[in-house]
């Protein structure tokens, strides 16, 4: 084949119709070689004719959808200088829109030899490596139109595509653990009824499965390890190779999105799959090392590692920020998603050394029409020193709210010494995200998530347990935060088992009543467990994947869950805009927009706020005194709310407030029993706890005394006006 020049722009393989453009950066590049493979893996090599800006492009007329092709680079090799070109390995193109195969593992892959890290392996790995495809991009969205559900009514549903899918029964066999799996009416019908407004996918671009892990019969089940920062995951989907995976990623966006729930995807951009300077030479390595990797200043053999996995991407290097928020842009504008998480997002803050509020990163991002306009969320830490950032990242952002998790788990646990934080957490987290700006939406509130304790496990187990993983139980975190109610994991003792069902409750009902974005870990909302496996990320078998069997044995707990997210969306009171003033709103009004009281009754004093064995508390939410406006500048006005909370081991008498609050009360959620009535009193939403007839409401009047039982949260409220 004879290429034509073609453009340098855009990079990776554009196919126009016609053929495709390639184009690769690469600065220390002396000349670059396409590879094409044909059905019988028959390499044929190009050399692509030009270069310009360090960008070297070739166009072939003729190729389309379905080719595979690498790259192979000639350039400097000096280990010690950071220099690791070595034309021997086929590389992948980090601009790719598909890869397609299994990663080999063999020592052709390494551009050293074993056991002789100083001497250079001139083995070619072409055999072993994952193929690049080019795609087409031509795709019917119809009238596809992103949800845009405001971040104050959203509804977060962290998911993991293969996982979630793999054992449902109503989803055809062979599309279970597959974006078409995703996608089936069944599943979408599933995540509508939940309440759920967005799914947030762990990572879905392109990764490979360690070679320790295979090594021990696992594989990388979450993730975290990225080779193609443009292409989904083959593996998810029903008809891999040359391309498909693309398509029916697109269709399952189509499809989300018709049933009004967006896409949100957990993304790595803090480092790749090549690890550290003994790992594979796959990509960007053979690329060009020193543009795409941070590296020791003084040593450059080696690699700056803020995230645990051996290297770090170079966000200060502009080719390689233009290869993130290309990236970026690409699944928005190309794939349709509708926001991002980023994992171990101070790793991409790091100016130097330190994590840089005003780093290069976020300027680009601030200022991109694109990615500004879509839900940005960080996990706002790395490993490096001082990456624990919660509550600093810019105010465009929200984030993952660690301490929120930490605080809500303590308090339910029975700490001392957490109401002042339980309350901040619990109202938004104002000394975190007022100060900038920010909203109470920028806190992104979780109980668990996927690294970490499930649910039923964080009421389960007082230890990890995870042995399975092949690391002596040495992984995974210690700390955390977790109350077995008694028992070490599965027991027969039906104390134990109703203390954990209401445990579970509490924490599902404050999550969903506290102000912020509420995430869900999927599988929670029906018991799903771990066996106390709190590092499952090798784990791509029945102890992951989410066991659909349960719906029926906790029908309770899903109805109570979407009972709970039902009454979230229905009332602004639980979702407001704006932090709490703690005074009153308007001229003339006497109540404050919310007051905190002790179970007897009496306005909370710094004494009490200080008692460090302080359990139970009060707290009302006066629906007159939103200073939310809606779509047309209305003001919002909602019922007014006594959200009660006893974490204490014995039950507590509530004394309501007096008639200047409300002359009377109803109660509407009681994590007791397992109640969640309906809004108009009349009968009952979810399940009652015994024999799940229809309850009967409950009222108290004001100055009144309702008993609020051990380790239980009550919603009471307010249907008689305030005098």
């Amino acid at each position: 084949m004879r290429p034509w020049l073609g453009a340098s722009y855009p990079l990776g393989a554009t196919y126009d119709g016609a053929g495709t453009n390639f184009a690769l950066y690469s600065q220390v590049a002396d000349h670059v070689e396409l590879c094409l493979f044909n059905g019988d893996d028959e390499e044929t090599r190009i050399r692509l004719p030009d270069v310009r800006g360090f960008v070297h492009h070739g166009y072939l007329p003729g190729v389309g959808p379905g080719q595979r092709y690498g790259y192979r680079v000639h350039g400097p090799y000096d280990p010690v200088k950071g220099l690791r070109c070595n034309p021997n390995k086929l590389l992948i193109d980090p601009y790719a829109k598909a890869v397609t195969g299994e990663l080999s593992w063999n020592e052709s892959l390494f551009g050293y030899r074993f056991g002789t890290e100083e001497k250079r392996n001139d083995a070619d790995s072409a055999a072993c490596v994952p193929k690049s495809v080019v795609v087409s991009p031509f795709f019917d969205w119809g009238n596809d139109r992103p949800p845009k559900v405001p971040y104050n009514e959203s509804v977060i549903y962290e998911a993991h595509v293969r996982g979630l899918t793999m054992r449902h029964p109503g989803v055809p066999e062979e599309l279970r653990g597959t974006y078409a799996g995703l996608a089936h009416p069944v599943m979408v019908d599933y995540l509508t009824g939940l309440g759920v407004t967005a799914v947030e996918l762990m990572p879905v671009h392109q990764f490979l499965h360690d070679h320790a892990l295979i090594a021990r019969g696992l594989r990388n089940y979450w993730g975290y390890n990225t080779i193609g920062f443009f292409a989904p995951h083959d593996g998810y989907a029903a008809h891999p190779g040359r391309g498909n995976q693309v398509q029916e990623f697109k269709a399952m966006v189509k499809s989300l999105h018709e049933a009004g729930i967006e896409v949100i995807l957990d993304v790595v951009y803090n480092h790749t799959a090549e690890g550290n300077h003994l790992g594979p030479t796959l990509s960007m390595r053979g690329i060009d090392n020193e543009a795409y990797y941070r590296l020791v200043d003084d040593h450059p053999r080696y690699y700056m590692d803020y995230t645990g996995t051996g290297n770090s991407l170079n966000a200060r290097d502009p080719h390689s920020l233009q290869l993130i928020m290309d990236s970026l842009r690409y699944w928005v504008l190309e794939m349709h998603v509708d926001g991002f998480r980023f994992d171990l997002a101070s790793a991409l803050a790091r100016e130097f050394h330190d994590v840089d509020r005003l780093s290069t990163f976020f300027d680009i991002v601030q200022q991109d029409p694109v990615i500004s306009q879509v839900k940005l969320i960080a996990e706002p830490w790395d490993v490096g020193p001082g990456g624990y950032q919660v509550g600093n990242f810019p105010p465009l952002w929200t984030e993952w709210n660690g301490k929120y998790r930490d605080t809500i788990r303590d308090f339910w646990r029975g700490e001392p010494a957490t109401l002042g934080e339980f309350a901040s957490r619990v109202t938004g987290s104002s000394e975190l995200y007022q100060d900038d700006g920010r909203r109470p939406f920028a806190s992104i509130n979780f109980v668990t998530c996927h690294d970490g304790f499930t649910l039923a496990d964080l009421v389960s187990y007082d230890r990890k347990h995870n042995q399975a993983n092949g690391e002596d139980n040495q992984d995974g975190h210690g700390d955390n935060r977790s109350w077995n109610c008694g028992a070490e994991g599965p027991t027969d003792d039906p104390r134990v088992n109703a203390l954990r069902r209401r445990q579970v409750r509490n924490l599902l009902a404050t999550l969903m009543l506290s102000q912020g974005v509420p995430m869900l870990l999927h599988g929670d909302e029906i018991g799903r467990t771990q066996r106390g496996n709190n590092n499952a990320y090798c784990q791509d078998n029945k102890l992951t994947w989410v066991d659909w069997s349960l719906v029926e044995a906790n029908a309770d707990l899903l109805a109570f869950t979407s009972a709970i997210t039902a009454l979230r969306r229905g009332h602004p009171i639980f979702r407001r805009t704006r932090f709490f003033a703690g005074s009153p709103i308007r001229k003339g009004d006497e109540l404050r927009d919310i007051a905190w009281f002790t179970p007897d009754g009496h306005e909370m004093t710094e004494e009490n706020w200080e008692d460090a064995f302080g359990r139970a508390i009060v707290v009302f939410l006066n629906g007159d005194g939103i200073t939310d406006l809606d779509t047309r500048g209305e003001r919002v006005t909602d019922d007014s709310f006594l959200l009660c909370f006893n974490a204490h081991y014995g039950d507590v008498e509530v004394t309501v407030p007096g008639q200047d609050y409300g002359t009377e009360w109803t109660v509407v959620v009681d994590t007791a029993t397992g109640e969640v009535l309906s809004q108009n009193g009349a009968g009952m939403v979810a399940g009652a706890g015994t024999n799940g007839a229809p309850a009967e409401p409950r009222s108290v009047k004001a100055k009144g005394t309702i008993s609020l039982p051990a380790r239980s949260l009550l919603l009471l409220q307010r249907t008689g006006p305030a005098s």
